[in-house]
């Protein structure tokens, strides 16, 4: 299979330093709505990449729940491979990869749980299906059939049949705390227009173009 001649001209738009917001997640949420509005399948889907205590990265695609000056909130159970990293080294990234719109966000900083109080509110509006489902899985754990998992599911739906479903004490929300934050946006002859935004120590956004 010869993959070397698959490629795509970006002509679609250009960014300049004029035209960015000066804060980071002003100019987030304007991609973000801008990606909405194109109606892009699962525009929230990010790849977080986490750090092993032996050096290795590890990556995957999670769901951004919230944003606002203070950071960009995911879910998921404290057990998982993910947490576990995130409680060895709280340093990690962030890749939105809005390809339809030849762009990407690119966001560095560092993780910290959310209160369980935040982690309940958001637990409250999931489908119970999503509810019960934080319940059944031990996630990144090794199972040997998928049947484990279907029977557990519904041995819960039994359980809290007359109820609600509790939130897990095992379960709950991640924010992010941006360093910095790269505006990528392709351009031709692979000459792409990216902006970093870097966090000084007067907690103020210093705005750099990079290189493509």
């Amino acid at each position: 299979m010869d993959i070397g001649e698959l490629r795509r001209h970006y002509t679609q738009a250009e960014l300049n330093k004029e035209c960015l917001k000066a804060d980071p997640f002003e100019q987030f949420e304007r991609w973000f709505q801008e990606a909405r509005d194109a109606e892009l399948s699962e525009p929230n889907a990010m790849c977080l990449s986490t750090v092993a205590p032996n050096g290795q990265p590890s990556s995957r695609t999670v769901l951004l729940k919230s944003f606002d000056r203070d950071g960009f909130v995911f879910f998921t159970n404290y057990g998982s491979r993910k947490a576990r990293e995130i409680e060895g080294n709280a340093k990690v990234s962030l890749l939105f990869p809005w390809y339809e719109l030849e762009r990407q966000t690119i966001v560095t900083g560092t993780a910290s749980k959310i209160s369980s109080a935040e982690s309940l509110k958001y637990f409250l509006t999931r489908p119970r299906g999503s509810q019960l489902g934080a319940w059944v899985s031990a996630q990144s754990e090794v199972i040997t059939a998928r049947s484990l998992l279907e029977g557990k599911l519904d041995e819960l739906k039994r359980k809290f049949a007359k109820g609600d479903v509790p939130l897990p004490s095992f379960w709950g929300g991640y924010r992010v705390t941006p360093a910095t934050v790269e505006f990528w946006q392709g351009r031709p002859d692979r000459l792409h227009d990216r902006f970093l935004y870097s966090r000084g120590d007067d907690d103020r956004w210093n705005i750099d173009r990079l290189s493509p």
